[in-house]
């Protein structure tokens, strides 16, 4: 049987399918929005109409974060475990030379020295013992240091409402700030003394593993949190300094330096900028805590020791200054490195970077960003 060149109107084949593109999506629309006819079989129940048949496209995300909701500081918690544990590691041998430093200035003169004992005692592999107890300690306290500094700055501008959130706005981040620490520092203490001590003492443990047992066994489960008065010491003056100057740099950064609006900003030009005020901040932040940092390299590595015996062996002047450079160094790099790992992770996700823009009182609650 001849087949003619067109389709028939017995073809089992829709000639929509076939048709132009307009024509193929009026007949579908009439298709998905036809309804039933007198004449269609009782024993067939109707489909009821659908109002919007839309299909998201590959660039239309599907899903919404509400600012300041569960969803918000769970995505804040994995960006700064991401920030923290990533970075603390990736420096892990510059920390290495720098408790040596402060443990046996005899030993490690310098930098350069320190990192020619280490290669020569320990070999390559040697420059990140430790890595283990410090990527998930860091990454303890990440979660909590960013995770619960969102929630504090938020709650502390709600209390405060508008007015004060904007006029003190330095004080609210500075609260949000400390607070958050206290709750990191708990987490990361644990790791932070297994930590020093298999780096210090080369032969005590290979890591984490036989290190935490073995340090248990001599000094108990409490010698783990021995070191974290000192730690808090160290860390919340850092924390402090590390959120209240970089909100502060930020801000500037876009006032004085940018002409465009945050909000007109290229998203690249946004971690730019939380990279570059993340470092700056990152160099305060190792001046205001060194002292204490020396604190808790000592009383982590001498079995028994207080903090009077600290300052008697290191003087106060080693207090301040003892590895402070390679510190700042580390610390810089560290910090905004930090920061432009975790706004690039909210910017991964859709939330906006951080700062630059009023408190959180002063935005809507009910602001949302797409993931």
């Amino acid at each position: 049987m001849a087949l003619s060149e067109k389709p028939s109107r017995n073809s089992l084949i829709p000639n929509f399918l076939y048709s132009s593109t307009s024509a193929r999506t009026l007949a579908l629309d009439r298709i998905l929005h036809a309804r039933p006819t007198a004449a269609a079989s009782p024993d067939v129940e109707p489909i009821a109409p659908r109002k919007n048949f839309i299909i998201a496209s590959p660039e239309e995300p599907s899903k919404k974060i509400e600012m300041y909701s569960p969803a918000f500081y769970a995505a804040c918690t994995a960006g700064g475990i991401l920030s923290c544990g990533l970075t603390h590691m990736a420096v892990t041998p510059l920390d290495l030379v720098k408790c040596n430093m402060q443990i046996d200035p005899a030993k490690y003169k310098s930098i350069t020295s320190g990192f020619g004992v280490l290669l020569k005692e320990q070999g390559a592999r040697g420059f990140f013992r430790g890595w283990v107890p410090t990527l998930l300690g860091y990454s303890a306290q990440g979660a909590c240091k960013f995770g619960f500094y969102e929630f504090f700055k938020k709650t502390y501008s709600d209390i405060a409402g508008p007015e004060y959130a904007a006029k003190y706005k330095t004080l609210i981040y500075l609260a949000g700030s400390a607070s958050a620490e206290v709750i990191a520092d708990v987490a990361l203490c644990p790791f932070e003394a297994v930590k020093v001590r298999v780096q210090t003492q080369p032969g005590f443990a290979r890591g984490l593993s036989d290190g935490l047992p073995k340090f248990v066994k001599s000094e108990g489960t409490l010698g783990l949190y021995k070191g974290l008065v000192p730690l808090w010491g160290r860390q919340i003056p850092y924390t402090m300094m590390k959120f209240a100057s970089f909100e502060t740099i930020v801000e500037y950064i876009y006032k004085y330096s940018i002409p465009t609006p945050k909000d007109q900003c290229s998203k690249s030009l946004q971690l730019g900028v939380s990279f570059a005020g993340g470092y700056v901040a990152g160099v305060f932040c190792a001046i205001v805590s060194h002292p204490a940092d020396n604190l808790v390299s000592f009383l982590n590595n001498a079995k028994g020791a207080t903090v009077g015996d600290a300052v008697k062996k290191l003087g106060l002047w080693g207090l301040f200054t003892r590895g402070l450079p390679l510190r700042i160094v580390m610390i810089g790099t560290l910090t905004g490195a930090q920061w432009g790992l975790y706004d690039a992770f909210k910017v991964f996700v859709g939330l906006p970077t951080t700062g630059g823009v009023a408190p959180a009182a002063t935005t809507a609650a009910t602001e949302l960003a797409k993931v």
